[in-house]
């Protein structure tokens, strides 16, 4: 005999928005963005969604523009995660309020946006800029001290030679070699470089030497990856088309050392235009 199939209702949200969070951090208490399945190993994905789990008192899901590895910090890291009904209304202030007191001190909760319900922070972005810094010298950077790479053998780097080098690197290509080897198994490795200037700075008096990089999309250890290359010129081991070289072979043995994880920033995301609005400012 047949059964009779009751149909089970699923309640559907009346209103379903996606709220974005702007958030800096400073990276080098945390292993990295994405939570670990160990929870007692400390994350800065985790901090935020016990902070919004809190606010909203129910679960999350969180998705970010980038993964940032462990000890790398962020400026601008956007945070994106669907809210419903009455949460669409709440009032912007209260929540960063909420968020600036939950979270811990070497977060920074610099906007909070919200966009349409299929936005996603990492699928829409259009572009991601990092900053790479390097202190060089015996002495030891003080304001930079652990957001920059101390190279304290080194007195003097070629930046004209490393910012020649860098060029050649830009445009569509494979950078394979510039890929952490064990990630880069199955998936493209072609990424459009569409910025990497090397030049020097000054930064609360102290002299370093900043990599600015944009691109679409970034393959796992690649910022660092093409600074520790390029720092390979700049010391004089190879001349600039041997960055030509190590592209081509399409093997990360050919390349330099991966730059330490703590002298790299992630400072902006690019998005459409008008696809995020200040959560007030409807």
């Amino acid at each position: 005999m047949d059964t009779l199939q009751v149909p089970i209702e699923v309640a559907v949200p009346d209103r379903v928005e996606t709220m974005v969070v702007e958030l800096g951090y400073r990276g080098g208490a945390y292993s990295g963005f994405a939570e670990q399945k160990d929870p007692a190993i400390r994350t800065v994905a985790g901090e935020l969604r016990h902070a919004l789990e809190l606010i909203l008192r129910r679960e999350v899901e969180l998705t970010c523009a980038g993964r940032t590895d462990a000890g790398v910090h962020a400026l601008a890291q956007y945070v994106s995660l669907p809210v419903y009904g009455d949460e669409c209304d709440r009032e912007g202030r209260r929540i960063v309020h909420a968020l600036v007191g939950i979270t811990p001190d070497d977060f920074s909760i610099r906007g909070l946006y919200r966009a349409d319900a299929s936005f996603s922070a990492r699928f829409d972005a259009l572009r991601r800029h990092y900053r790479y810094r390097i202190a060089l010298g015996e002495t030891a950077p003080i304001m930079a001290q652990g957001t920059a790479w101390w190279l304290r053998q080194v007195n003097e780097l070629d930046v004209a030679a490393m910012h020649e080098a860098a060029q050649l690197l830009l445009g569509e290509r494979d950078f394979k070699s510039f890929c952490k080897a064990s990630s880069a198994e199955g998936i493209s490795t072609m990424r459009c470089l569409e910025q990497l200037d090397v030049h020097r700075i000054e930064e609360a008096g102290e002299d370093l030497i900043a990599f600015d990089v944009c691109a679409n999309a970034f393959l796992h250890n690649m910022v660092r990856t093409l600074v520790g290359t390029l720092v390979e010129v700049g010391r004089g081991a190879h001349g600039p088309v041997w960055v030509l070289d190590v592209l081509e072979a399409r093997d990360r043995r050919a390349a330099g050392q991966s730059a330490p994880a703590e002298g790299l920033v992630l400072a902006a995301v690019d998005y459409p235009l008008g696809a995020l609005v200040p959560w007030d400012g409807r």
